[in-house]
C-alpha cells in the first residue's frame, strides 16, 4: 500500500540535489573516484574555540530543559550585538530577533507563516530551492523575478506585472547570491526596501554569506537602509562563515510583527534550538573577526586557484567577489545534465547544473569551493578538457 502525500508535496518536481546524490552513488558503484564540488557543504573544520564553547555548554545544565522558543539570552544578545557592531543597527533582542535551526528552516517557516493559497511570493529567478518550494507546499504561487547578468544579477523589479503585485505578500532577495556569487550595494537594497514599502510586501533578505567576501568587498545588510525595519527581515547563518553547517543554527532579525508570525508557527511545530549549540554560535558571533579571517582567506585562495586554472584553459571568466561558488557558463549547444554527466564520468568532477536553481540557470553550472586549492586547480583543468570552450566574455 502506498502512502497518500499532500497534493502540494506530490506535485513538486524532483529535488535536483537528490538526483546528484543518485549519480554520485552510481559513479562510486562503478569504482570511480571524483572530486565532489556539487553541494556547498564546508570541508574546513569548525574553529576549535567554537567546539570548546560547545563542550563547556554541553557539560553544564543547559541540556536538561526545553530551549526557549525565541532563543536563549546568550545567543539573542550575541546576534543583536553582531548586527550593531557589523552593520551599525540596533535591535531589541526579545522583540526583533529569533534564533533559528539554520536559516533554511527559518526561511521555510517564515514563508509558511506569511503565505497561503491565493498569495504570491516574489522570488529570484535563480533561487536557493527553499524560496520556491516552501510557498508551493503551502499552496502559494511563486513568481520568478528575472536576474540580469548584464546588470550584476540584480532583481528586475520593473518586470513584475501589476496583477501579480496585487497578490504578492513577500519579496525574497539573496546577496551575496547563491548560486552566482553576485554582490549588491546599499543603494540596490534601498530600491528593494522602497519597492516593498510601496507594494506592502515583507522583504526577506537572505544574508547567509555575509562574511564570505573578497577583494575588499564588504557585504551590506538591508538594515543599513533607513526605515528597513518597517518592511524587512534578514536571515543570518553560522553554517558558512564559521564552518558550522552540521550544527544547524542561525538567526533572523527585523520587522517585529513578521517575527511574531514566525514564532507562532514555530511554537506549534517544535521547540527552540539546542542550548549548547546556541552557546557555540554565540561564541562564534562574539569573536567573528578573529574566527572568520582564516576561513575567508582560504576561500579566496581557492577561488583564485580555480579561476587562474580556468583562464589558463582559455575561459574568459571573472571571479566572484563573495560566497563560496563559481557560477560558470556551459558551452553553446550543451544540455545541462549531459554536461554534468560528462564532467563526472570523463573529468571525475561532480558539479551542480544551474537548473537546480531554476530554469534561468539552464545555461550555467555551479562549483562549490569545498576542496583544497590544488584539487580545484586540477578539477578546473579537467573540466576545461571535457567541456572545451565556453561563450566569450561571460561575467
Amino acid at each position: 500500500m502506498s502512502v497518500n502525500t499532500l497534493p502540494s508535496l506530490a506535485t513538486l518536481p524532483p529535488y535536483v540535489f537528490s538526483e546528484l546524490e543518485r549519480r554520485k552513488h552510481a559513479a562510486r558503484a562503478l569504482g570511480h573516484e571524483f572530486c565532489d564540488l556539487g553541494i556547498g557543504s564546508p570541508d574546513q573544520p569548525t574553529p576549535p574555540a567554537v567546539l570548546d564553547a560547545l563542550r563547556i555548554a554541553a557539560t553544564g545544565s543547559v541540556t536538561n530543559a526545553y530551549p526557549p522558543f525565541r532563543g536563549g539570552e546568550r545567543l539573542l544578545t550575541a546576534a543583536t550585538n553582531f548586527m550593531a557592531s557589523r552593520f551599525g543597527v540596533e535591535f531589541a533582542p526579545h522583540r526583533e530577533a529569533v534564533v533559528l535551526a539554520g536559516s533554511k528552516e527559518g526561511i521555510a517557516e517564515m514563508l509558511a507563516a506569511l503565505c497561503g493559497p491565493g498569495d504570491v511570493v516574489l522570488a529570484p529567478s535563480l533561487s536557493y530551492p527553499v524560496y520556491v518550494r516552501a510557498p508551493q507546499m503551502h499552496g502559494a504561487r511563486v513568481h520568478l523575478v528575472p536576474m540580469d547578468p548584464a546588470n550584476r544579477w540584480q532583481l528586475d523589479l520593473a518586470s513584475i506585472p501589476a496583477d501579480v503585485l496585487s497578490r504578492a505578500r513577500v519579496l525574497i532577495a539573496n546577496y551575496p547570491n547563491n548560486p552566482t556569487g553576485a554582490v549588491t550595494t546599499v543603494e540596490d537594497l534601498s530600491e528593494l526596501v522602497e519597492f516593498s514599502r510601496r507594494h506592502n510586501l515583507v522583504l526577506m533578505h537572505d544574508l547567509a554569506y555575509s562574511e564570505l567576501s573578497f577583494d575588499g568587498h564588504v557585504a551590506p545588510s538591508v538594515f543599513e537602509v533607513p526605515g528597513a525595519k518597517e518592511v524587512a527581515v534578514e536571515f543570518h547563518s553560522c553554517s558558512k562563515s564559521f564552518n558550522m553547517a552540521g550544527m544547524r543554527v542561525g538567526f533572523v532579525v527585523g520587522r517585529a510583527d513578521a517575527l511574531d508570525a514566525l514564532l507562532a508557527y514555530r511554537s506549534n511545530v517544535g521547540y527552540g534550538v539546542s542550548m549548547p549549540i546556541q552557546h557555540a554560535a554565540a561564541y562564534a558571533l562574539d569573536n567573528v573577526r578573529v574566527l572568520t579571517a582564516p576561513i575567508v582567506a582560504e576561500y579566496q585562495h581557492r577561488r583564485n586557484a580555480l579561476y587562474d586554472a580556468l583562464r589558463d584553459g582559455g575561459w574568459d571568466v571573472t571571479p566572484p567577489q563573495a560566497a563560496m561558488y563559481a557560477w560558470l557558463p556551459l558551452p553553446d549547444g550543451m544540455e545541462a545534465w549531459d554536461a554534468v554527466q560528462r564532467v563526472l564520468m570523463e573529468g571525475r568532477v561532480m558539479v551542480t547544473p544551474g537548473l537546480a536553481f531554476g530554469e534561468a540557470g539552464s545555461r550555467w553550472f555551479r562549483l562549490s569551493l569545498v576542496a583544497p586549492a590544488a584539487d580545484l586547480r586540477a578539477a578546473a583543468a579537467r573540466i576545461v578538457s571535457v567541456l572545451g570552450n565556453v561563450p566569450a566574455g561571460v561575467r
